[in-house]
């Protein structure tokens, strides 16, 4: 029997949708955890082949929003970003061959003689490129490559997720078991014209944004050591929530300088600038969960959220993302589970009670909301209109518990962090996240309170602040020192001073401004100050300005005062640190430092801001906005000293 027309019909039409639906899907490219070399490793020679392809990324899980990029994979095998690893023992010979099958051309960096951003080969479009160095020295490098013929400078959004790791081991020697290596990456388009200044961002390490980066799960007392290579163009002051890392050594992918003992110090947030490699160690000496980020708070907000698109977040995409809301974060976040090893002893001790309250204001900065924190038992308890920025002074005691109840009297959700403190997990401020098991922090909801319980083990210079809504909330003034004292010490605010930076509200639009004013203290041109010829003072540096690194400088005149380095992060510096220098600091959000002055009689300028920018031209491919407004002003602080 011969079939009916319409069989023929519905035949000849499954036959078309077979065809479409035999497209290729778009290439997966994959998260990589850096844990599994690439390559084969034979007789001193390693022998890989990377390719670079067209595919989708998704930072934010399967589920989340996907961007169209190119990235790395060798022949045969899926796509990641950071792209596969490179790990071997020093004297290796690592030969490569690069293949582009995208359609422009190439400049990849990390397999010359030199390597770093100023070594770069060119693979043609469609084309492949032998290279081949050896890996002499042990340490941290990358590779990287961007569209184009053009020496490597800035990259365009395709290219962002063109990255990867090299680590070269010491000869002879099993890469440590103990040992993560962690990379930064973005990816953003700009879009001038929206609220924000982005249409899309987004931040990773090791391919994922918070909420969906790795946990890191530990057990109390593990000793950790930490690679972390930053392939953005930006710098990132990366913190560690209740520990101290030590910085073990710094490098730009040219040279890794693995730092002596007299050369490493502790601190709990440290500046990774652009292709810089940084190495760390710390250990987990207390249990439960911990987070390790981003201080600029912009960097862990919805803003670095494929979800946010121009500037406004949409709300109703959220059900991929695993949540800690209401306090949500997300890119360059990642979470520590620390379980713990033994019996736990619990403090005994009655604390010391201190009352911290919250409070908003309206239009404090133009249109923008100010947010202060007020001490209890002060005058400004009962004088509702008082909005004191920074913060009261905690002067706390080395070794004595304390007690702080948090009354949120804003109209805002509030969380606190207690930066530097080494405490338990539960009080150290994240909401939805602090603590273990179900017994997890809550943020305080407007009329409500909570308390927390610390005790201070190490006398030191510390800082309080927001950990909900930070952007807003800590650029708008939700922030105060912390200053520990040894026991039977006093703190003497005339010799002992603090000098706070911050800013005037936060910027809506980071592309194009106008950017929000520094503030020192609080205040938009600071009041002189008044010094003691010859009288030791402490200066103790606190910056919580976002946006970028702040620079401070004292002058006498054109000449640089010269003063004493004594701690970083509340840590006291090794000696060989601690010595006499220029008065030149460059620093970001989340760090702080001690110095030590015995000013002489005479003027001294005090002169805070954005860092200058760097001589020469922008790089060719920076389409810069028409009428782009200054940077913040440089401001100065006039001292006296008689």
């Amino acid at each position: 029997m011969l079939p009916s027309t319409k069989t023929v019909l519905l035949c000849a039409f499954s036959l078309l949708v077979a065809g479409f639906s035999t497209a290729p899907a778009p290439a997966r490219i994959a998260p990589n955890d850096n844990r599994h070399p690439a390559g084969t490793l034979k007789n001193g020679v390693l022998t890989i082949t990377l390719e670079a392809r067209q595919g989708e990324w998704r930072p934010e899980s399967d589920q989340g929003r996907a961007i169209s990029v190119a990235a790395w994979g060798e022949p045969g095998k899926e796509l990641s970003t950071p792209g596969p690893l490179i790990r071997v023992p020093a004297g290796t010979e690592v030969r490569a061959t690069l293949r582009n099958t995208l359609d422009k051309p190439l400049s990849v960096i990390g397999f010359g003689k030199t390597r770093g951003l100023s070594d770069s080969v060119l693979v043609p479009a469609h084309g492949s490129r032998d290279v081949k160095f050896s890996a002499t020295t042990p340490g941290t490098y990358y590779y990287a490559a961007r569209s184009g013929s053009q020496i490597f400078d800035l990259r365009l959004e395709n290219d962002m997720a063109l990255v990867g790791a090299i680590v070269v081991d010491p000869p002879s020697a099993p890469p440590p078991t103990n040992e993560r290596v962690f990379v930064l990456s973005w990816w953003f388009t700009i879009d001038s014209t929206s609220p924000n200044g982005l249409g899309r961002a987004t931040m990773a390490i090791n391919g994922l944004s918070w909420p969906h980066t790795e946990r890191l799960d530990m057990v109390q007392n593990d000793s950790v050591r930490w690679r972390v290579i930053n392939l953005t163009e930006i710098e990132h002051p990366m913190h560690l929530h209740g520990f101290y890392f030590r910085v073990d050594g710094k490098g730009d992918g040219v040279r890794d300088t693995v730092y002596t003992a007299a050369q490493r110090r502790l601190g709990v947030t440290e500046r990774v600038l652009p292709f810089q490699t940084m190495q760390l160690t710390w250990a987990p000496t207390r249990p439960g969960n911990w987070i390790y980020h981003c201080h600029f708070s912009d960097h862990i907000d919805h803003a670095s959220s494929l979800d946010t698109e121009r500037g406004v977040f949409q709300q109703g995409n959220t059900a991929h993302h695993d949540s800690d809301r209401p306090h949500q974060m997300f890119g360059l976040v990642m979470g520590i589970r620390v379980a713990p090893k033994g019996p736990q002893v619990a403090s005994t001790e009655t604390p010391r009670a201190i009352r911290l309250f919250v409070r908003d204001k309206p239009n404090v900065y133009g249109k923008k909301t100010g947010y202060a924190f007020v001490l209890g038992g002060t005058p400004e308890e009962k004088d509702r209109a008082a909005m004191p920025v920074p913060g009261p002074a905690l002067v706390l005691e080395r070794g004595k518990r304390v007690a702080i109840t948090v009354i949120n009297q804003s109209k805002d959700r509030a969380a606190v962090h207690w930066h530097g403190i080494e405490l338990e997990s539960y009080p150290d401020g994240v909401p939805g996240w602090s603590g273990q098991g179900k017994e997890l922090l809550p943020a305080i909801g407007p009329g409500d309170s909570i308390t927390v319980r610390f005790t201070p083990p190490r006398a030191g210079t510390f800082m309080y602040h927001s950990h909900f809504n930070e952007s807003q909330q800590i650029a708008s003034g939700l922030y105060g020192p912390i200053i520990v004292v040894e026991p039977g010490q006093t703190y003497d605010p005339e010799r002992d001073r603090v000098f706070f930076v911050g800013t005037a509200g936060w910027t809506d639009n980071v592309i194009v401004g106008p950017f929000a004013e520094h503030l020192l203290n609080g205040q938009r041109q600071p009041k002189p100050v008044q010094l003691k010829a010859g009288t030791p003072y402490r200066f103790r540096m606190f910056n919580l300005a976002d946006g970028g690194p702040t620079r401070i400088t004292l002058m006498t005149g054109k000449d640089t005062v010269r003063w004493r380095a004594v701690a970083k992060d509340g840590a006291a510096l090794p000696a060989g640190q601690a010595t006499v220098q220029p008065a030149n600091l460059t620093f970001d959000p989340g760090e702080i430092y001690d110095f030590e002055l015995t000013p002489k009689a005479g003027e001294i300028a005090l002169s805070f801001g954005p860092p200058p920018f760097p001589p020469g031209p922008p790089p060719a491919n920076l389409k810069i906005p028409p009428n782009l407004p200054p940077p913040p002003p440089i401001k100065t602080l006039k001292i006296t000293v008689k």
